[in-house]
This record gives C-alpha cells, sequence and structure tokens, in this order.
C-alpha cells in the first residue's frame, strides 16, 4: 500500500488490509512477519484499532506462546508491535488484561526459576517493559480493579517481585527506571503526564488491603535500591522513593485504617490463597509503623546529604506526601519525616528549599487545625511538642555527632538543627522557656565550638605600627587579614556559618534577658565555656537585632512574635560588654616572659626604622603581668586561649555597635578605651580584631573614618589617658591608647596632646630609671605622629647634589668653569677655606636663608616663638641625649628610634636642628663606633638621616671620625656590611664629601663587586656605587674601567694620544658582570662595542 495515503478508517477496509499479515504470522512466527503487521498497523486509525484489537492481538500473544525458546529480536519485535496496538487503544477486556499480563511477565522472567529475571538482551527487557506500562495505562478502571481481588494476589505478587529484582538487580539504570514506573503503574501511583484510572475511596480502601500483604517486600526492596550504590544515578533512586512513598501512603493511610473496614471472613474458595490476605487491624498498624520507622530513618540518613538535588527534593516530597495521609498511623515516623523536612529548610538549592518551606506551613497549618486532628487521639503530642522533643534529643546528641562524624554528616545535624529553630519560629522562647531544653542546648553550643587553641603560630605574630598604619585607611584589610578559627571538632567554614545562624536565630526568636543571662552565668562559671560563651552571645545579639537573620517565614505563627525594643537590647549590651571589659577578662595575659626579653633585640624588629607597637607594649606587660597573675609558668595553650578570647570580645564589641548603630554613642565612653588598648596590643591576632572592631564601631555609629572616631571622641579619651599616666602602675596601658590614638588621627590632635607630652617629659625627668623605657614608647608615638603631620622635607644637600651626567652632557660643558669648581672642591677638601678653629666652626651656623632675613629684619634680640610640634621634637630630642648612653640595649636602640624622628621634625628649621645636632654628636658617635652592632645599624640609620638634614654641617666630622671606622668594618663584619652599604652610598652623596674620602669608600667597597660575594653584599656595593657615581661621575667611571674595560677608546683627534686604560683587553674575570652592569645603567655604555663615540 502506498505510504502517503490516509490511515484507514473502514473497519471492513482495515480488516481486509491486516487479515493476510496477521495469518502469515500466525502460520510463520518470523521477524520480518511481526515487522511487516507492525507496519501495516500503523496503516489504521485509533478507532479502527480499537475494533481490530483483539484481532491484531491475537497473532502477537500466539507468537509469545509457542513452545520453546524463542529468539530475542523476534520477542523485542512483537513486543514493539504489542506496545503501539496498547498505546493507542484502551484494554476493555479483563482476560485480555489478565492473559497480557502474564504474558508479558512471563517473558520477562526467567523459564528456570520464576521469581528472577530472564538472562536475555537490556533491549528486549526494555521493549517488554514499555509493553507492560503501555498495557496498565490502557486498561480500564472497572476492570484494572480486578488486579487487586484475593484471587489475584499470587499472580499480582509475582509481577511485584519480578519488577522489583529488575529494578533492584539489573545492571541498566533505564531499565532499573523503567521497572520502578511500571510497579508505580501496577499500583495505580504512577506519576506520568497520561490519564490515569481515578478510584474512590472503597476502591482504594480494597487496592490497600491488598497491597498490604506486599508491604513488607517492596518497603525493603526500595529501601535497598534508595541506599544502595551512588553509581546507579539519581534517577533510579528517585524512582525507587517514589514507590516507597506511593506503596506506603496507600496502605498505610489514615482514612482508610480509620474506616470501619469489613472483618470479611475468606472465602473456602481461596484455599491457601487465603492466607496472603492481611487485615490492617490496630496491632497490625503499630508493628508495622515500628518497622517502616526504622527503614525510614535509614533512607533519611543516605539520601538528606545526597549529591543530587532532586534526590533531595524528592525526600521532601516523601514527607510531605505521609504527613499528609499517614501521620495518625506512622506516628513513629512524624519525628524522622520532620526531621528530614527540617534539614532541608537550608538546603543549598533554591527548589529544595523553596519547596521544603512549603510543606512545612502546610504541615503545620495542618497541625493547627482543630479539625485535621484525630478526636481519637485526643492525648497525642502535638506538632510543636514533636519538633521540641526532637530538637532536645537533636542537642542531646549533637556533641557525640560532632566528633565521629565526616563533615557532611555535620553540616546536615547542623542544618537540621537550625531548621527545627526555624521552623517552631516564635514558639523558640516558649521551648527555651524549659530548663531542659535550654540547658541541653547551651552545653551542646559549648562543646561543639571548643577551640583549638595549641597552634604556636598564634603567639609567635607580632603587630608592627607600619602594618596598623597601612590598614587604616582601608576597612576592607583587617577583614582580609583576619585569622582565621580553628576547632577542635570540625574544619569546614560551612559548619562554623549554620552554627553562627543557629546562634543568631536563637536571639532573634528567643528571649534576650533570658538567653544572655544563662550565657553569661556560662561564661563567668568556667574558663573551659568562656571563648564559646562569648561567641554564642555576640551572634546572639546581632541575631535579637535581626542582623543576618534568615527567617523565610518558616515560623508555626508566620513571624516574629515580639522583638525586643531598644531599650532592651541596649541593657543585654551594657550588662554582656561589662562582662567582657571588667579587669579580669580584659587584661590577660598573651605574650611570653621570653618573649618579652627578646622582642626589641629580635632581627624581624630591626627591618624598619619604625619601630614596632610591641616594642612599645613590652614594659606595659611586664607590669600587667605582674599585677594580674604570674605568667612564669604560663603555657602556650594559656596564652592562645587568652588571644582567643580577647579576639572574639573585641568582635563582641562590634557586634554591639552593628546591633545599636547610632545608640552606641553615649557607650563609646566606657568601651572605647579598652578597645584602643587592645589595638597597640603587640598580638597581630588581638590587634587585628581591635582595628576591625574599631571599624566596625566607627561604621555602626556613622563615623566616616577612624580618625572622626578618635578625634570627635579625643576629649575624655586624652583625659582618661592624662589620668592614667600619672598612676601608671595601675594603669600600664595609657601609652598603647595614646599610640594608637596618634596613629589614626591627624593634626587637630596636636593642641590637646602637647600637655600630656609636657607630663610625660616631666614625669621622665623625675624617674630616669624606672620609667625611662616606658615613657619612651609614648615619645616614639607621638614623634611618629608628627612626622606623619609635618613630612620631612630634604636639606639643602639634597638641592645641591649634581644631577646624574651622561657622556652626552660632557659634549657640550665650560671647561673653565669646571676647572674653577674642581680647584674650589679641591681646597674645600683639603681644609683650605675652613678656619682653623674646628670647634667653633661647628657651632656657626650656615648663610641664612632669605626666609630668615626676613625674620631677622623684626630685630636682633627678638626669639620667634617655636610652632608646638617642633617645640615637642626638640624637647623630646634633648631628652633623646641623655638617654643614647644608657646602659639598656633595648632602651638605646628605642632612643634612636626617637632620635631619628626628630632629626626628620626639626629638619625644617636648620637654625634649631644644627645645635641639637652638634649636641647629639658625641654619644651618637660612641654607638656608631662602640656598640652592639645592633645598635650601630640603627645609629648608622639616624646618621643617614642627619646627612640628608645637615648637609656640610656633618661633612668633616664624618670624613675624620665615621668614614675611616666604617670603612674598615666593611671588611670585617659582612652581615652589617650588607644592611649598612645602601645608606654608606646616600649618605656620601648627601655629605658631598671630597674625593680623599670617596676614595676610601671606594677602596673598601670594591671587593664587594666581587661575583663570589654574597648576592646581598653585591646588591649593597652596587647602591653604593650608584651614590658615589652622582656625587662624581668622571672619577668612577675610571675607577671602573681600570677594573673592567669593555671596549678600546679611539681619541677624536689623530694628534691626541691612544686612551690607555688598565681594564682594557683584561679577559673576563669576577668582577666582570657587576662592572658591566654599572657602566651600562649609570653611563649607556654597551658591553660588546668598540666605538670610540660610545664613550
Amino acid at each position: 500500500m502506498p505510504p502517503a495515503m490516509a490511515q484507514i478508517s473502514d473497519p471492513k477496509i482495515a480488516f481486509a488490509y491486516l487479515r493476510p499479515a496477521c495469518v502469515l504470522l500466525t502460520r510463520e512466527p518470523t521477524v520480518t512477519n511481526v515487522e511487516t503487521l507492525g507496519a501495516q498497523l500503523r496503516d489504521v486509525n485509533d478507532a479502527t484499532l480499537q475494533q481490530l484489537q483483539e484481532y491484531v492481538l491475537f497473532p502477537l500473544r500466539f507468537v509469545l506462546k509457542v513452545p520453546g525458546p524463542k529468539k530475542d529480536n523476534l520477542v523485542q519485535a512483537v513486543a514493539d508491535a504489542m506496545s503501539y496496538v496498547l498505546e493507542n487503544t484502551c484494554v476493555q477486556s479483563w482476560e485480555t488484561l489478565q492473559n497480557l499480563l502474564s504474558e508479558l511477565c512471563f517473558c520477562l522472567c526467567s523459564p528456570t526459576d520464576p521469581g528472577k529475571p530472564a538472562d536475555t538482551s537490556e533491549e528486549v527487557k526494555s521493549s517488554v517493559l514499555r509493553c507492560l506500562d503501555a498495557l496498565l495505562h490502557a486498561a480500564y478502571g472497572d476492570i484494572v480493579f480486578k488486579l487487586f481481588e484475593p484471587i489475584m494476589l499470587p499472580g499480582l505478587g509475582a509481577a511485584i517481585s519480578l519488577l522489583l529484582n529488575l529494578g533492584e538487580k539489573e545492571k541498566s539504570r533505564d531499565i532499573q527506571a523503567a521497572s520502578l514506573k511500571c510497579l508505580q503503574a501496577l499500583t495505580l501511583q504512577c506519576d506520568c503526564t497520561q490519564d490515569h484510572v481515578v478510584s474512590a475511596s472503597e476502591e482504594q480502601r480494597i487496592i490497600g488491603s491488598s497491597m498490604a500483604s506486599f508491604l513488607p517486600g517492596i518497603t525493603m526492596a526500595a529501601a535497598r535500591i534508595i541506599t544502595g550504590d551512588l553509581r546507579q544515578g539519581h534517577a533510579v533512586t528517585v524512582r525507587a522513593i517514589k514507590v516507597w512513598a506511593g506503596t506506603v501512603g496507600l496502605v498505610m493511610e489514615d482514612a482508610q485504617l480509620q474506616a470501619s473496614e469489613p472483618q470479611e471472613t475468606p472465602s473456602t474458595d481461596l484455599g491457601r490463597i487465603g492466607q496472603l490476605v492481611v487485615h490492617r487491624t490496630p496491632d497490625w498498624v503499630k508493628s508495622t509503623s515500628g518497622k517502616l520507622c526504622v527503614l525510614l530513618k535509614k533512607i533519611i540518613s543516605c539520601t538528606s546529604a545526597h549529591q543530587h538535588w532532586r534526590v533531595r527534593l524528592e525526600m521532601v516530597e516523601l514527607a510531605d506526601h505521609l504527613l499528609a495521609r499517614c501521620s495518625q498511623s506512622l506516628g513513629e515516623c512524624v519525628g524522622p519525616l520532620l526531621e528530614a523536612l527540617v534539614g532541608a529548610v537550608n538546603d543549598e538549592e533554591p527548589r529544595v528549599r523553596e519547596r521544603c518551606e512549603v510543606v512545612l506551613r502546610n504541615v503545620s497549618q495542618r497541625n493547627q487545625n482543630p479539625s485535621s486532628s484525630n478526636p481519637a487521639s485526643g492525648g497525642a503530642p502535638t506538632f510543636t511538642d514533636i519538633l521540641s522533643e526532637n530538637l532536645h534529643s537533636l542537642a542531646t546528641s549533637l556533641p557525640r555527632l560532632m566528633r565521629t562524624s565526616d563533615d557532611q554528616k555535620k553540616l546536615f545535624v547542623l542544618n537540621v538543627f537550625l531548621g527545627y529553630l526555624k521552623v517552631l519560629g516564635p514558639l523558640v522562647s516558649v521551648v527555651l522557656n524549659s530548663a531542659a531544653h535550654l540547658e541541653r542546648i547551651s552545653k551542646a553550643l559549648m562543646q561543639v565550638l571548643e577551640l583549638d587553641v595549641m597552634d604556636v603560630r598564634i603567639i609567635e605574630e607580632r603587630s608592627y605600627i607600619t602594618a596598623i598604619e597601612s590598614s587604616s585607611g582601608s576597612h576592607e584589610f583587617h577583614s582580609a587579614h583576619a585569622q582565621r578559627k580553628h576547632f577542635l571538632y570540625f574544619t569546614d567554614d560551612r559548619i562554623l556559618a549554620v552554627l553562627m545562624e543557629i546562634c543568631r536565630t536563637l536571639g532573634y526568636y528567643g528571649n534576650i534577658y533570658l538567653l544572655t543571662d544563662h550565657f553569661l552565668d556560662l561564661y563567668q562559671q568556667s574558663s573551659a565555656y568562656r571563648k564559646q560563651a562569648a561567641m554564642v552571645l555576640n551572634e546572639i545579639i546581632k541575631g535579637a537585632a535581626g542582623i543576618a537573620v534568615a527567617t523565610h517565614g518558616q515560623g508555626l505563627e508566620g513571624g516574629r512574635a515580639a522583638p525586643p525594643t531598644q531599650e532592651d537590647l541596649k541593657a543585654a549590651v551594657v550588662s554582656v560588654m561589662e562582662e567582657y571589659i571588667s579587669f579580669n577578662n580584659w587584661h590577660l595575659i598573651t605574650v611570653s616572659e621570653d618573649d618579652r626579653d627578646q622582642q626589641l633585640t629580635s632581627p624581624s624588629s630591626l627591618l624598619s626604622i619604625s619601630s614596632s607597637s610591641s616594642i612599645k607594649a613590652n614594659p606595659l606587660q611586664v607590669i600587667s603581668s605582674s599585677s594580674a597573675s604570674s605568667s612564669s609558668s604560663s603555657t602556650i595553650h594559656q596564652l592562645n586561649s587568652n588571644i582567643w578570647q580577647l579576639c572574639i570580645q573585641l568582635e563582641g564589641v562590634a557586634s554591639f555597635a552593628q546591633a545599636l548603630g547610632r545608640e552606641f554613642r553615649p557607650l563609646l565612653m566606657t568601651s572605647l578605651y579598652p578597645v584602643l588598648e587592645k589595638a597597640g596590643e603587640e598580638t597581630l591576632l588581638v590587634s587585628q580584631a581591635a582595628l576591625g572592631c574599631m571599624w566596625d564601631v566607627s561604621t555602626a555609629c556613622g563615623y566616616a573614618s577612624l580618625k572622626d572616631l578618635i578625634n570627635q571622641n579625643s576629649d575624655y579619651l586624652l583625659n582618661d589617658i592624662s589620668l592614667n599616666l600619672q598612676r601608671l602602675r595601675l594603669h600600664p596601658q595609657a601609652p598603647r591608647v595614646l599610640a594608637v590614638m596618634l596613629t589614626h588621627s591627624d593634626l587637630s590632635l596636636l593642641p590637646l596632646v602637647g600637655d600630656i607630652v609636657q607630663d610625660v617629659l616631666m614625669a621622665l625627668d623625675l624617674s630616669y630609671d624606672h620609667t625611662a623605657a616606658l615613657f619612651c614608647s609614648v615619645l616614639l608615638a607621638v614623634m611618629k605622629a608628627l612626622s606623619r603631620w609635618f613630612p620631612f622635607r630634604c636639606g639643602r644637600t639634597a638641592e645641591s647634589t649634581r644631577p646624574k651626567q651622561t657622556c652626552r652632557d660632557q659634549e657640550a660643558f665650560n671647561i673653565r668653569q669646571f676647572l674653577l669648581d674642581y680647584r674650589k672642591q679641591k681646597e674645600l677638601a683639603e681644609g683650605v677655606r675652613i678656619e682653623d678653629d674646628d670647634d667653633t666652626e661647628d657651632l656657626e651656623a650656615p648663610p641664612p636663608t632669605e626666609s630668615e632675613d626676613t625674620e631677622d629684619t623684626d630685630g636682633p634680640d627678638v626669639k620667634v616663638e617655636l610652632p608646638p610640634h617642633l617645640s615637642i621634637a626638640k624637647e623630646v630630642m634633648e631628652r633623646c641625649i641623655h638617654l643614647l648612653s644608657d646602659s639598656s640595649l633595648r632602651l638605646r636602640l628605642k632612643v634612636l628610634d626617637v632620635l631619628e624622628l626628630c632629626v626628620c621634625v626639626l629638619s625644617e628649621r636648620e637654625n634649631e636642628l644644627l645645635p641639637m645636632a652638634h649636641r647629639c654628636w658625641p654619644p651618637l658617635l660612641h654607638r656608631l663606633t662602640a656598640d652592639d652592632p645592633l645598635a650601630v645599624l640603627r645609629a648608622f640609620r639616624v646618621l643617614c638621616t642627619l646627612g640628608e638634614a645637615c648637609g656640610d654641617f656633618l661633612r668633616r666630622r664624618v670624613s675624620k671620625e665615621v668614614l675611616p671606622k666604617l670603612s674598615s668594618s666593611l671588611a670585617r663584619q659582612a652581615p652589617i656590611s650588607a644592611k649598612a652599604g645602601p645608606g654608606l652610598g646616600s649618605l656620601c652623596q648627601r655629605l658631598d664629601l671630597g674625593e680623599e674620602d670617596l676614595d676610601a669608600v671606594c677602596e673598601a667597597c670594591l671587593p664587594y663587586l666581587s661575583c663570589r660575594q654574597p648576592i646581598k653584599l653585591q646588591e649593597a656595593c652596587l647602591s653604593v656605587f650608584r651614590h658615589l657615581i652622582q656625587v662624581d661621575p668622571d672619577t668612577f667611571w675610571f675607577t671602573l674601567n681600570e677594573l673592567h674595560c669593555p671596549s678600546a677608546y679611539a681619541p677624536p683627534h689623530p694628534d691626541l694620544q691612544p686612551v690607555q686604560l688598565n681594564g682594557i683587553g683584561r679577559p673576563r674575570d669576577e668582577y666582570s658582570d657587576n662592572v658591566l652592569k654599572l657602566l651600562r645603567e649609570e653611563f649607556g655604555l654597551v658591553a660588546e662595542t668598540n666605538d670610540p663615540s660610545s664613550s
């Protein structure tokens, strides 16, 4: 028949058209004949095919009934043809349904063992399962219910067992899913898009009664599939969950069990089949519920944290289905089902989370609706009771689970805990009124949040003022560099995030007074709970203020009952903060004695002229430790514990400020000073936490920056500092506070600081022996602030230094002027133009500048009053001169730092600086030439700063008293030379030293150009020569070419003699690389050229 022809609609024509193929197939059951009939079936429309259904199915069924083994391709072809017929027609005959079901099941089962699947190809199984699914969907409702009559229990059981075997043991995922889908269709639980038979309540009861016989087998097999190998894929797991939920919901439905089931006596015609019938009595229901609960817990444990979101979503659907239909009969399962739901409240997949929220709201509404409750079960626990008991049980087992489970399981358990709180919502406060619940929850949090405080790196890290200053302009710095907390029982940051959200949710829904009082009691009771209690309190306050709380409206009451007022919140904050900043909880030992002894002399503290904040804090720590407790036996464990406690309490102050906002401003009078104390701590972790706290407080209180925070609260801060400086034995942290204030403030603070500086200087004059080191910390902070507010400007020497000359610059220079300058420099170097009296010349001031001439016109006897910052610097420098010879190396190092800053500040008034430089020269010279190597390094840095500021004033002193000893030390003390080298070059350049001094320096440094020297020494030497070349480029060009000359230089005119340099033609040696590097960088020469113009 032509393929383009329309489908046949006349039954007679269709019969005539199909009859030859049907007859031929009956006679010769081959694949070709089956395919021919299948092709012709597609030429008949559905209505006509419905009338001929029995006729066309007969030859196909006949092929399956033929005795003996059949080829797989033949069975597959028959199944495909039958599938087409069944998908496009309806089965109206019970005999057809019954026979086809048994014949198709026979194709799937083994001939020798009907209970097991046949050993056929996957294609055959897939085709037969498709045909079976089409059959079950094609059956009319009045005949499909006959499948569930008692007489059909053996056949129905065989089909169910076969499908379960395929779903559990088949290797192909598609066949597993298809068999489970057929099982759904067989029990009228299919969820596909086709039309399905709708059963009435009585028919539903009959199906449920029959399926009760197979409930154990189906639920156990489905549970094995659900909890089986993850490699089977999520689709199979999802389908198995649907089978489990549908079957249990069908058999254990409350509506069926509550109806009076007729107690029919089994018919005698059933014989042994009657033994298969199950009567759903109350005892049977109770026993079955307990067994199902065991299976359900196993399923939940395997699927609640499944990696695929569709499996987790299906578990939510299972819980919804069973709680909606079987909450009475499955009383023991309600708890695990609710646990599964609340665990999904915080699922990472939005679709799971949203569906879970809807289900929980529905469950809550059903529970609160009196009409939905069973009047016969008046004593049954309410939904809230179940939730609260589950919460208590989970809190009891939480510490054990956190110790023994993996991180994925811990995360799920905590999400369940959080889910209970969110589902309870406002009822949390009611639950927490139970002392047993509150005690259990709080103790669980205390154990779970225990910190690991054995990391030695915590107490090793030290803070430096340079680091604090660099972070003062960035709010993000402190959070980016915040130390990560390490806990004993978990490592995943997600677990900590859930724990913190649990605490915030408690604060959001709970009674703020009850919670703060309870956790403050825990804080005070034991040092073992102190850090954990502080963490919980911080988050409770934030939660009470509604900060970072994701409610999603899951609460049973639909929202928050009565949020605390601002007064309630403030009262809670005050009580907690008072405990935090009390003496015993705030002034904790964070540094061991050994660290305090070595802090100033450690190499790390010498990397910069700017002293570290730990140097400032050292003396204070000695005093505070002696007044607080004996720290000689302090262990790493105790020190780390103290450090973390301070960090957590500082985080708490920040949280309180965020909770109160601008209302926190009045509390700054009691809280800001302690925070500033900790910002000056020498322990890096504490200082970072305090700086972060300052930023958070500043933002919460509406200040634009830390500078505004300090300046607008400076009056009472400075008042406290002034009072505490007079009682340092009781308040040794006062210098820290002043240092932090000066670090983060600006010039506007200077008028207020002046009086405090005078107090410090007066106290220092009265008691050098006992308080010198302590007050030097204050002076260092003051001078660092002044040097920042009044930046150091280079003196006249830097302005007069010669610019770098290149060979091209020499082409058009004035020979006469060059010779005059050369003569002048030579006479200066030989002392021809310098007065004989060396002592008096150093006291003479240099020629006055124009500004000084203008000032002198006011009158010879009138001395202009110095600005405050210069006056402070001068007075501080006076004290430094006396302290430079102190016997304590620690103090000398600190004084040298202060002295350098004084020179920087005074550099803008040369007439004030030069007399002070003259006075400090003798002790400074002693530090340079006869002191500890560490002090020599610091003193040399001071000398470089003096050289930049004073210029010619120091030239002869350096030339006669410093350079000879310093040059000789270059050969003896290589480590020091490596650090002093760069400074030596800049010193020579700033002082514009003469030829003899430059030659001495050059001779001392030349050996360090060798490639055999350490890299650091070579780099230092190269830095020296770069500065020397800027002072006298010609001399050092000649010196370098004498060592190694990269090219021969031809004279520009024949009458001139050839240039003869010792380095010409010299083979490559240890000096060649560095010499060539200097010649290329400073003179623009290329090594591999003989072009004379290149010179």
